[in-house]
């Protein structure tokens, strides 16, 4: 016996052709109607399509609590408090002129706009040089 006179010992199986009738039934194996037993239809994830709705920002998106400063003004303070008050991040929540930040009270710089004609005792803030010269001149005190 040679290679060429070999035999296989059983028939080759042909493909299995779905969607055609046949012994299958009305469905053909694909189920019953339906996206899924539609031909030429894909199923995407549907994540993909939420995801595809959000609008892109650029850059990183985490905020640190640590690097950020509530920024009041010489002016927002003038209007806002009486003579002689205390001024430190608690208060400046309570009046509304600064807002918590994920539940935690910021750090608070005041800033030099405007004038400011109170005596105001400034406590646990950072503030600018022009608004530094300013509280002093009022008649403040800064600790």
């Amino acid at each position: 016996m040679q290679i060429h006179e070999l035999k296989p010992k059983h028939k080759n199986r042909g493909k299995k052709r779905v969607g055609r009738g046949g012994k299958h039934g009305t469905y053909s194996g694909k189920g019953i109607k339906g996206q899924k037993s539609r031909a030429g239809r894909k199923m995407v994830p549907i994540i993909r399509e939420l995801i595809k709705r959000y609008p892109k920002l650029k850059g990183y998106r985490s905020f640190a609590i640590e690097n950020y400063f509530a920024l009041v003004s010489l002016e927002s303070l003038e209007k806002n408090t009486k003579d002689g008050e205390i001024i430190n991040p608690e208060n400046l929540i309570k009046k509304g002129l600064v807002s918590k930040v994920k539940g935690k009270v910021p750090k608070v710089k005041i800033l030099g706009d405007g004038k400011l004609t109170k005596k105001l005792v400034i406590e646990n803030c950072k503030f600018s040089k022009t608004a530094k010269t300013a509280i002093e001149k009022a008649g403040g005190t800064i600790k």
